[in-house]
């Protein structure tokens, strides 16, 4: 294989060479490469001991960061570049099901390759020379599309618990087939799985619902036990069955929602909010007088268990409340009969900033319903009022009153919980008839409803 190094690359190479020491660059990058893509992180392993290491690395006026010394891993800044390089190493022992309890340094590059979780990642690349060492047959799998462990895959996945999710996460990213035996060794490693850190767990799924077709991931967790273990509620929702236009249960629907997002290239909170939107459906499930399901409010307690859901997975408050909103203000049913005012009242509630995303929300909804694209009509009809409403600068927030609450204390309403009540009231008036928005007219309207509530 023509292989073509970065110049800065080759010259960390010839700066281990030239001290004696083999380099190879190990992981993603060489995968990628051989999948024909480009790489970007440089992931390097070395016979060199870490104080080897550094004392190449700033021989040549490089810098060195011993990020991960415990376990032999530098990062090397030379020639605004950088790189980890880790020392060959074995490891053993993982009681937190995770992180090896002990690591040796190994010899060879060989024994280096026979720690690594998959095939297709056991795979080196000789610097500079560019020879490929494929001990275990990874090239091969990468050109069938195969995810296998290395070596026995209940004894990989029994080191570390992430591997099974990252497995899933590669089968979605990359479109490949988890081996069978591979598959089948992770519900014996369910138990470890459950060790790992909620963070990481987190960053597995968001790159499962980064891919280009994220049901492929979820559905592999689903089979694998994976998705009860980490997201029971949404594994909750297979077997809910839906009335009218639904074609799928709950779960189906909600992942080709998500799969649409992703489809239309829809931002991270949307994708989350298409998964998430429909979770609360198995509790509010109820049948009606004619023994037909219902969902009354359900919109409210999916709102709930995906704050729950994101919360438990350390997703940052911004996201959550974003998600969560977008969630719970997804069943607006807009009809052409609206008058201006329920069009200010829906501004208002979903909030300038948010529209954009509770429309596409919607799109990715309706396309859960049966997996084809809908009439969107209503929905062009609704951004139509809503943008000939916009034009107009009518007022949706207090902020955007016509007085505050020093006014409001200047005519001897005192602030407080009463206060916030007045100035709601006063939005409320405005929505309805945008012409009540002047502070005479307002000020008139908050002394008479604090007069009152005396």
């Amino acid at each position: 294989m023509r292989v073509n190094l970065h110049p800065v690359l080759k010259e960390i190479a010839s700066l281990f060479n030239s001290n004696g020491k083999e380099i190879y660059l190990v992981g993603g990058a060489v995968r990628d490469m051989l999948r024909g893509r480009k790489i970007h992180d440089w992931d390097l392993a070395t016979n060199a001991h870490p104080e080897e290491v550094t004392e190449i690395v700033r021989r040549a006026k490089g810098k060195v960061i011993p990020t991960g010394i415990k376990h032999g891993t530098v990062t090397v800044f030379f020639k605004n570049k950088n790189a980890e390089i880790t020392t060959f190493r074995l490891e053993s022992e993982y009681s937190d099901g995770r992180r090896p309890d002990k690591i040796k340094y190994a010899d060879a590059i060989e024994e280096d390759l026979s720690r690594r979780d998959f095939t297709m990642n056991a795979i080196a690349l000789s610097l500079p020379k560019g020879e490929i060492i494929d001990p275990f047959g990874g090239e091969k799998d990468i050109k069938k599309k195969i995810i296998r462990c290395v070596g026995n895959a209940q004894e990989r996945f029994n080191e570390d618990g992430l591997r099974p999710l990252r497995a899933v996460r590669f089968a979605s990213q990359l479109g490949f087939k988890i081996e069978q035996n591979t598959q089948d060794a992770v519900a014996g490693a369910l138990r470890v799985c459950a060790k790992v850190s909620q963070e990481r767990v987190r960053d597995e799924i968001g790159k499962i619902i980064a891919s280009p077709v994220p049901s492929r991931g979820f559905l592999l967790m689903e089979k694998t036990g994976l998705l009860k273990l980490f997201l029971e509620e949404l594994a909750d929702c297979r077997g809910i069955e839906q009335k009218g236009f639904h074609k799928f249960d709950v779960l189906d629907h909600s992942l080709l929602a998500c799969d649409y997002a992703a489809l239309k290239g829809y931002s991270q909170n949307l994708r989350l909010a298409s998964l998430f939107h429909d979770i609360g459906k198995p509790e509010a499930r109820q049948k009606d007088e004619n023994s037909s399901w219902t969902f009354y409010r359900h919109e409210e307690i999916s709102s709930k268990k995906a704050r729950i859901i994101l919360s438990r997975l350390r997703y940052s408050n911004t996201i959550t409340d974003s998600v969560c909103h977008l969630i719970r203000e997804h069943m607006f049913l807009y009809t052409d009969d609206w008058s201006d005012s329920a069009v200010r009242r829906f501004i208002a509630r979903i909030g300038e900033a948010n529209l954009e995303n509770i429309y596409c929300l919607r799109r990715a909804d309706a396309y859960g319903f049966s997996g084809k694209e809908p009439d969107f009509r209503s929905l062009l009809n609704l951004a139509d009022r809503v943008k000939k409403v916009l034009t107009k600068g009518n007022v949706f927030t207090v902020k955007d009153l016509a007085v505050c609450g020093n006014d409001l204390i200047t005519a001897g309403i005192p602030p407080g919980r009463k206060m916030g009540m007045i100035l709601n009231e006063l939005l409320e008036t405005v929505l309805d008839d945008p012409a009540q928005n002047t502070k005479e007219k307002l000020l008139e309207i908050a002394e008479k409803i604090y007069k009152e509530r005396l």
